[in-house]
């Protein structure tokens, strides 16, 4: 089949190259042409564990990129929507990107016969619910094409871990398809035809809110952990144990539960944002999204209060902070807990140095000359009083690693008796 994706971050490259070596023709779009021109190349823009691999041999094959929307949009049988949904300042959705894609390529399909049901437009972005119901009133009125009629519309929600987004995208736990089209649900069970997974068959606006009710209740889950992490550490408890007690509970299970810094990412912080605001514009107050977004802001603090109440000023002490990316395997820094460990450490005085195998070239578009920059664990570590770990990427699992300095743990990485403090437990 031919396929065209709208967009090249991560959901739109994993899902093009996913559907690329599955045989499918795909043309990813994108208005940056320098990411066009790596793509087409073999490299992606992005980190993501075996994303180079499979890119290298696919790119040039049965997946090009290009900046012409248009062209891809009418040369294609799906046209998937994978452009950014950031938030506003009050929690909101910005569906601006959404929108002008959309509107772009309804203009790019022909009218008449030649339009009609001929192409699906799949929604992959993570959109509040009712957006993808709006976006066919807000096609006809601008294009004056009708969904269900001149072309096919669906929500088909992604769920990607970074890190781990090609195993989810060819194995994935479900497939959730929203269209109240019947002949829609027909093509898009064809084209998820091979995947051997549960698909989940509903309307538009109840595929948005599995993706967000998904997203927010393992948000909350890991802000659940966190405060019984804390609460354990005040009273000498350590969570971990507690944790390994409670897992083997059929009801609950051991998955996605750790307690740590908290989390962070293109997806959780937004969506629960998103949802928390979507609810209250429906008049109800989501009292637990709120809890779990105030605790997650609070969490990573806690290794600076740990570092403060230990050596009082932090003004001009050396620090080392391990991990920059909000999770290992991937290069991404978005609402990660380290920026803000790092954000408070400068308020602070302190002299920081830091490190990540991934992220530094994005760390350094946010912090610029404020703090140093290392090429390794070792060497961040160097000449350090004090160090913090906020990502557990496997490198800094070693203690000998660590030597004397005083470590602030945020991701349970390591554990030993002297200069070392977790974070909750």
């Amino acid at each position: 089949m031919k396929i065209c994706v709208i967009g090249t971050g991560y959901v739109g490259l994993i899902t093009g190259c996913g559907f690329a070596k599955l045989g499918h023709d795909v043309a990813c779009i994108d208005i940056d042409k320098s990411k066009v021109d790596m793509i087409n190349k073999g490299i992606p823009p992005i980190y993501e564990a075996g994303l180079a691999a499979l890119l290298s041999k696919v790119a040039g094959k049965n997946l090009n990129a290009a900046t012409d929307l248009q062209s891809a949009v009418r040369n294609s049988e799906f046209v998937f929507i994978t452009v950014g949904t950031p938030s506003g300042k009050d929690g909101s959705i910005d569906l601006s990107y959404v929108k002008a894609a959309f509107a772009e390529a309804l203009n790019a399909i022909g009218s008449g016969n030649d339009g009609r049901q001929s192409k699906i437009f799949v929604v992959k972005s993570t959109v509040v619910p009712g957006t993808t119901d709006s976006l066919a009133k807000f096609g006809e009125e601008k294009t004056g094409k009708r969904a269900g009629v001149d072309y096919g519309l669906c929500m088909n929600p992604e769920f990607l871990r970074e890190g781990k987004a090609l195993d989810d995208f060819f194995e994935p736990d479900r497939v959730v398809i929203g269209t109240e089209e019947n002949s829609t649900m027909e093509r898009m069970l064809q084209l998820y035809s091979g995947f051997k997974c549960p698909i989940i068959k509903t309307n538009r606006k109840t595929a948005e809110m599995i993706k967000y009710a998904s997203n927010s209740f393992l948000a909350v889950k890991v802000s659940f952990m966190n405060e019984v992490g804390n609460i354990c550490k005040k009273s000498g408890m350590d969570i971990y144990t507690v944790l390994e007690g409670m897992k083997h509970d059929s009801r609950i299970g051991g998955i996605f539960m750790n307690a740590g810094a908290g989390f962070g990412g293109s997806c959780f912080p937004k969506d629960v944002s998103a949802l928390a605001n979507y609810a209250k514009s429906s008049g109800y107050e989501p009292m637990m999204l709120n809890a779990a977004l105030e605790t997650n802001k609070k969490q990573p603090l806690k290794m600076v209060e740990i570092a403060k109440k230990k050596y009082g000023s932090l003004s001009g002490k050396k620090a080392a902070v391990l991990g920059i990316a909000f999770k290992p395997d991937t290069d991404d820094i978005r609402e990660a807990p380290a920026l803000a460990v790092i954000n408070a450490l400068i308020e602070e005085g302190a002299k920081i140095t830091v490190y990540d195998p991934k992220a530094m070239e994005n760390a350094k578009k946010i912090f610029g000359e404020s703090v140093s920059y290392a090429d390794s664990a070792e060497n961040a570590l160097s000449g350090s009083e004090i160090c913090f770990i906020l990502t557990d990427w496997k490198e800094f699992k070693d203690p000998s690693l660590y030597g004397k300095v005083f470590v602030i743990d945020g991701r349970n990485v390591i554990r030993r008796k002297e200069n070392y403090e977790g974070i909750c437990w």
